[in-house]
């Protein structure tokens, strides 16, 4: 079996807000074809358009190829041989960033076609289960002009989800910093009232996370108001500082009791090197898509437990990710959650139309799926209505 083609769709939500700060509003989904009929399908969150370009534009030296010219002929069930070959290839555009990204979705599609092929789901190609089910967490980014309404809105979902049968959720809470809500804007006492409330309105049985969206500039700005937070019993506090201060994490780290999580962003293993050996972080995010696919992915998760960190995986998009997230989790015993953004909690149309059927949950869990491959299949119609006709 060998790649023949390699399709970049780059999709829009038809409602997208350009003002709004969520990735859900874009996408772009690779589909890798073979000879033997067989498609695969990955997706990445970054800048759609740019990694298409990454992807599709030819190179002009050994060290600066590009994607797509290194894939055709190519080997799809060499996973690992092939992540190398693409890293290496195009390592002087590439190496970090959305070259990475676009490896991630390449790589996704590669598992989805080794499932396929040997009639597997990807999880069993990566391991041992380390769970009888996925437990999902309810990633909460709802609207609101001003703090009030943003709270109120916050608890609603809070309700509704637990009541879809949600045993943890998490909630983006940024009333200032480079994600700042639309019109929502306060300084730390609002942070903690946002989230005091929350707690009050949800109770003390079930698991919580805050995402504050490197809102401080400064580590001990940072501490001040998260130990007044720490009796409100939360899992997590994610991403308090900006991605590259490193000794701000281990700071934080060193001087309060809720456990940090990063990696969001964070672009193959040697990122994350750096996030739990010198910023000390409790809790490791990668981002399938982002950090290099599924075969990097596991690299983290297995770096992650020589360390005893956790793995909670980051993932802001669609099902395709999110289904790579399940898989990933289901052979990682030292993952607790996986991220999930309710199709009928976000005003994401990807999100809520871009595959045929949604991996189920059930009593509050996801089942390992059973199906070849990611078990998911594109929406055509959606796929069509979706794509960016204009660039």
């Amino acid at each position: 079996m060998i790649i023949t083609d390699v399709l970049c769709h780059v999709l829009l939500d038809p409602g997208a807000d350009a003002k709004s700060t969520s990735s859900a509003l874009d996408d772009l989904v690779v589909e890798i074809h073979t000879d033997t009929g067989l498609i695969g399908i990955g997706e990445t969150d970054t800048n759609p358009w740019v990694a298409r370009a990454f992807i599709e534009t030819a190179g002009t030296h050994t060290m600066g190829l590009g994607l797509k010219e290194m894939l055709i002929g190519a080997d799809p069930m060499d996973t690992e041989g092939i992540w190398e070959r693409l890293y290496v290839g195009s390592a002087m555009s590439g190496r970090r960033g959305a070259g990475i990204c676009a490896i991630g979705a390449i790589d996704i599609a590669l598992w989805d076609i080794k499932g396929k092929a040997t009639g597997k789901p990807c999880w069993q190609l990566l391991g041992d289960a380390a769970h009888n089910a996925i437990t999902p967490y309810a990633s909460l980014q709802p609207e609101g002009h001003d703090v009030t309404s943003y709270t109120k809105s916050l608890q609603d979902w809070l309700v509704t989800a637990k009541k879809i049968g949600f045993t943890a959720a998490k909630l983006e809470v940024t009333p200032f910093g480079p994600y700042a809500h639309q019109q929502l804007r306060g300084d730390d006492d609002t942070i903690y009232a946002i989230v005091a409330a929350c707690r009050d309105t949800i109770g003390d049985d079930f698991t919580l996370m805050v995402d504050v969206q490197y809102a401080w500039s400064d580590a001990r700005r940072a501490l001040r108001t998260l130990k007044r937070m720490e009796h409100l019993n939360l899992f997590f506090i994610e991403t308090p500082l900006w991605v590259d201060d490193l000794d701000g994490y281990a700071y934080l780290h060193d001087h309060l009791d809720i456990p940090i999580a990063v990696g969001e962003w964070q672009n193959t293993r040697f990122e994350f090197a750096d996030l739990m050996d010198r910023g000390k972080i409790d809790v490791a995010q990668p981002d399938v898509g982002r950090v290099g696919g599924l075969t990097e992915a596991m690299k983290v998760c297995r770096m992650a437990a020589d360390r005893d960190r956790l793995i909670v995986p980051h993932c802001w998009k669609t099902a395709i990710g999110i289904a790579a997230s399940v898989h990933m989790a289901a052979v990682t015993p030292h993952c607790p959650f996986v991220e999930f953004l309710p199709a009928n909690l976000c005003d994401s149309m990807l999100r809520k139309r871009l595959v045929t059927e949604d991996l189920p949950m059930i009593d509050g869990r996801i089942p390992l799926p059973t199906a070849p491959g990611l078990g998911l299949e594109l929406d055509r119609d959606a796929l069509a209505e979706f794509r960016d006709t204009q660039n």
